[in-house]
């Protein structure tokens, strides 16, 4: 089967012609860091096959290493850069946020630096909101705190033109849009129209999508976090269990589209026993169903623990209709109906259980980022900074293979990011849980 092709050609808004302020080096060996150029790539594949002779290489096919540029586009000393944060709460938000000031204001000598409050709402005319001077001192201590000292809000991207008025009355030369999906669907269509009016406003995306589920993003910002508090509330769900007869621990993570949360925290917790994902289905009743198999844990160990994230078994609980302000389709509630089909099915069956539920998303979403993630956050945010002041546009800033590199937003955007229930680490899920491969009837 031929694999799809991408085009990962960075936009830009012109040639770079002012020297940066950044003093770096162009020799190897010298312990002084090296500039980056646009030559400097890598293969966002790096799968091989032995038995071809050689692998063709088109630019259009290369990702684009970030970093600091020695010649750049903007010049810092006549640069207003914004900040937006939209959608849900994240842990790192305010690492990030500190990283894009920090770097703006001691890398490139910029003294200009607003933060648009509450999302995109914050540049639509009838809200009204103030920004915020944003300087190296304001944001000092913001990484000790967890949601966005900017605040957030879902919605709003679609009102492209009027975004876009309000970039031009703020005279803003580059925006840094802080988002997932939807966010930097948003992204997308401010930069289409900013082209169409033939303005010089670069934006550049930092995803945030805790559910680590846009394309070709190795790892979103707080995914590492969200891991750590998620496994923590799985501990107790399984203490629980443990520690009652025929004891059950239901907890719901997040995870809308895509089970890496979920996946993640049963290989982190080493606790549960059953992990269920979006991207693989299920049935309750017979033989093969998750109902039945749960009974014979209970039977055979006296205690089950069951991590399920929100987007999983929608087809059975049946999805509430509409779409969130995010464009995000609205779901039922995995979690309390599970809890309740298993309580119902156990009284039918009159075997005592002791069920205890666990929905820990809010604490997760609004935790301070750990320090895997702080630091994560940081380089992320220095790398927009880079590629902004080199006039780089309607891009991610993204690690592919354990390198920085500018994505451009369309391809990160262009189909979600879902665990593959064929991949090496649905198995090593598998062989953690000891689940079936496949709770459906007929099928194992």
């Amino acid at each position: 089967m031929e694999k799809k092709q991408y085009d990962f050609t960075v936009p830009t808004l012109g040639e770079c012609k002012i020297p940066s302020p950044i003093k770096l080096s162009n020799v190897l060996g010298d312990y002084i860091a090296n500039y980056v150029s646009d030559e400097e790539c890598i293969l966002a594949d790096i799968q091989v096959n032995p038995s071809l002779s050689s692998i063709p290489l088109d630019p259009k096919q290369m990702l684009q290493v970030a970093g600091p540029r020695k010649m750049i586009y903007f010049n810092p000393g006549h640069v207003h850069a914004g900040i937006v944060t939209c959608g849900g709460l994240c842990p790192g938000i305010n690492d990030v946020i500190r990283s894009i000031v920090r770097c703006l204001w001691n890398s490139y000598g910029v003294r200009r630096i607003s933060g648009i409050r509450y999302g995109y709402k914050g540049l639509l005319p009838e809200y009204q909101f103030p920004t915020i001077d944003l300087n190296v001192d304001v944001v000092d201590d913001i990484h000790r705190m967890g949601g966005s000292m900017l605040g957030s809000s879902r919605g709003g991207g679609e009102r492209t033109e009027d975004i876009v008025d309000s970039l031009e009355r703020l005279n803003l030369n580059m925006l840094f849009v802080i988002g997932g999906d939807g966010t930097q669907k948003g992204a997308i269509r401010i930069a289409n129209e900013i082209a169409k009016r033939g303005l010089k406003i670069a934006i550049i995306g930092i995803p945030k999508t805790i559910d680590n589920d846009l394309s070709f993003i190795q790892k979103s910002f707080g995914f590492e976090t969200a891991v750590s508090y998620a496994s923590k509330a799985v501990y107790a769900a399984h203490t629980e269990a443990h520690s009652a007869i025929n004891g059950i621990g239901l907890v719901k993570l997040m995870g809308r589209e895509s089970g890496f949360i979920a996946a993640a925290t049963a290989l982190a917790s080493h606790e549960a026993n059953f992990v269920l994902i979006p991207e693989v289905p299920f049935e309750l009743e017979g033989p093969n169903g998750l109902l039945e198999h749960l009974k014979r844990r209970l039977l055979r160990r006296n205690h089950a623990v069951i991590i399920v994230a929100e987007g999983a078994g929608q087809d059975l609980v049946g999805s509430a209709n509409g779409t969130d302000p995010s464009g995000n389709r609205k779901l039922g509630d995995i979690g309390v109906f599970l809890r309740d089909r298993i309580a119902s099915y156990f009284e039918a069956e009159k075997m005592e259980i002791n069920l205890k539920y666990i929905d820990p998303s809010y604490i997760i979403r609004s935790a301070p980022a750990d320090p895997e993630d702080s630091a994560y956050c940081s380089r992320l945010g220095s790398n927009a900074v880079h590629a902004a002041m080199a006039g780089k546009t309607k891009i991610l800033i993204s690690q592919v293979n354990n390198t920085f590199v500018h994505l451009p937003i369309e391809v990160a955007v262009s189909v979600r990011n879902r665990v593959d229930p064929e991949s090496s680490l649905w198995r090593d899920v598998l062989e953690a849980t000891n689940q079936p491969p496949l709770m459906i009837n007929g099928r194992s």
